[in-house]
């Protein structure tokens, strides 16, 4: 993956995490007010049902006192026969607006019901355990109809005479009117279970809406704990939370729940929004991260790809390579610290050329003089021999000339030969190129040796790879340079050894190895073999491997050589492709 591709990305992830982290904190929020507004709401109903609950109670409060101050009542009361008021209970609930009366004796028998008229002569013997009635206070009881049983808000008016007592219980029942009367905003709704039977009754819910299942829980938990809960119902834009309160009696029994039901579809639909919102945001942020992304990565890359194909070229050998500066920031710096560099690389290489060029003539002079001292003092000496002779023993000059002249003869051959040697390293001429089979020039070479490597005691061995490929190259030169590498293992074995030759296949191309026995190079020698009028023998130019490396080198190749002090020495020459 590229710089520019991970900086993309990068910017890429950091706009959709930031929209994401914005995402999720704003729908936190949204929902945690939303949670703060529903349980406003839910308070203000719950308010507004006690408040209701709270008049209601008072309604029915008075209604019963109002019964039990009558006259009816005392009559009813100081009456020694009760009977002839059976139907009184009806016509005084109706006139109070009673939905259901009462009218039971001191000893808790029923005088007159106006629910219920049959039940005459039944017993209530709840008034008598309660005991005292005074507190004048409504409450939750199940009442039975003949038909079914209902929950109503009651109260009970106690009626002395003498010592004769007289209970009036009336009350209105608790039913879909009532909730009717509350007054619901929009999106919530209440709902009212009354615990008329042992187990739950989904039928004794009253109210709007549907019944989801899980409102049987909420009720049971609300009943059970006789705590006010909280639920959510329903999942997405049909989702709503409840809260429930239990409805409990005079005796603390729980007889009812009211369900508070606040829908969540705004929540869901705002949340669906925000989230349509965040995505568009997101879609338009990575649009924008992409292109300013692409444009900061272009000003930062671009400028690195410069410099980084101004480096290749550099290490190619193109030392005079710069770099256009088109900003002061700190791309701008090191596109001028890289020209300061390539400058600096530049001063150096023309410094280091002259100096190697100052060595190099050094050198040349310094093995020129050496080479050409040792002929020259045998010249000397035998020019003044034949002077000496000439003038203090004329008889014997013929003698003394004669061989004087042939010391010079042979002292001038060793000149020329030198002279000739320097001039063939100068004059390498350029490699004239050709498929060349190495097996066999290596054994047509070996066999120019056979002679000599005889009578040196050198014993040879070819080991020729069937499958090496011809390779292009120069017979001539590539014969020159293995004549050098096999003379210079003559030389290293003076009291006879074995000189290996072999060829083999190296991938496309050819390795050939001149392996000899005889006394070794130390690791500097192997590093120094190669530089030229270096040398490890006694007499010799040191020209020898330099050529062999000039010929390997215009082919392309590689020349290395590996050895140990007593252990000999192994040449390897590798060469490129095979002839096509």
């Amino acid at each position: 993956m590229t710089f520019r591709t991970r900086l993309l990305l990068i910017f890429t992830l950091a706009v959709v995490a930031s929209v994401g982290v914005v995402e999720l904190l704003v729908q936190k929020a949204t929902r945690r007010e939303f949670e703060r507004m529903d349980a406003a709401r839910s308070d203000a109903l719950v308010t507004q049902f006690r408040k209701e609950f709270d008049r209601r109670s008072q309604e029915v409060v008075r209604a019963v006192e109002g019964i039990g101050q009558s006259d009816s009542a005392l009559n009813i009361a100081i009456s020694p026969d009760p009977t002839s008021f059976y139907g009184e209970a009806g016509a005084l609930a109706a006139a109070h607006s009673l939905d259901l009366l009462e009218l039971v004796a001191g000893d808790g028998s029923i005088v007159s019901s106006a629910e219920w008229p049959a039940r005459f002569g039944y017993r209530e013997d709840w008034l008598l355990e309660h005991g005292d009635w005074s507190e004048g206070h409504a409450f939750l009881r199940r009442a039975e109809l003949p038909d079914r049983f209902t929950l109503a808000l009651a109260a009970v008016s106690t009626v002395t005479a003498g010592d004769r007592k007289l209970f009036v219980v009336g009350g209105q029942q608790l039913d879909q009117a009532f909730l009717s009367s509350l007054v619901l905003p929009d999106g919530m709704r209440a709902l009212l279970y009354r615990s008329l039977d042992p187990k739950f009754a989904p039928e004794q819910m009253l109210g709007p809406g549907p019944r989801s299942p899980e409102l049987r829980a909420l009720v049971e938990d609300t009943l059970a704990r006789k705590r006010e809960r909280y639920r959510v119902v329903g999942a997405g834009a049909a989702a709503e939370s409840f809260h429930a309160l239990p409805l409990t009696g005079y005796d603390g029994a729980a007889l009812g729940a009211l369900l508070i039901g606040s829908s969540r579809r705004g929540l869901a639909v705002l949340e669906s929004k925000q989230l349509r919102y965040g995505i568009e945001v997101a879609g338009f942020g990575i649009l924008m991260s992409v292109a300013l992304g692409a444009w900061a990565t272009a000003r930062v890359t671009r400028p690195v790809e410069r410099l980084a194909r101004s480096a290749t070229a550099v290490a190619a050998g193109n030392w005079d390579t710069t770099v256009e500066v088109t900003s002061g920031d700190e791309i701008g710096r090191l596109a001028l610290a890289f020209n300061r560099m390539t400058e600096e690389l530049m001063a150096q290489r023309e410094r280091l050329v002259q100096a190697e060029r100052v060595a190099a003539w050094r050198e040349l002079a310094r093995r020129l003089a050496h080479e050409l001292k040792n002929p020259l003092f045998p010249l000397q000496i035998t020019v003044e021999n034949m002077q000496r002779a000439r003038s203090q023993y004329p008889e014997q000059f013929d003698e003394v000339f004669s061989e004087g002249s042939q010391t010079l003869l042979a002292e001038l051959g060793n000149l020329k030969q030198i002279v000739a040697r320097f001039s063939d390293f100068a004059k390498m001429p350029a490699p004239e190129m050709q498929p060349l089979d190495f097996n066999r020039l290596t054994g047509e070479t070996m066999k120019l040796f056979e002679a000599q490597l005889a009578q040196a005691g050198i014993a040879a061995q070819l080991e020729l790879d069937p499958a090496a490929p011809a390779v292009m190259a120069d017979p001539e030169q590539i014969t020159r340079a293995l004549r050098n590498l096999i003379l210079n293992a003559i030389d290293a074995m003076p009291q006879g050894g074995t000189l290996t030759v072999r060829t083999r296949r190296l991938g496309a191309g050819l390795r050939i190895e001149i392996a000899d026995t005889g006394q070794g190079l130390t690791p500097e020698e192997c590093g120094r073999l190669f530089t030229p009028y270096y040398t490890t023998k006694t007499h010799g130019t040191g020209l020898g491997l330099a050529i062999v490396q000039s010929v390997v080198s215009d082919h392309h190749g590689r020349i290395s050589v590996t050895g140990a002090p007593g252990k000999g020495a192994t040449f390897q020459i590798d060469l490129g492709e095979r002839a096509g």
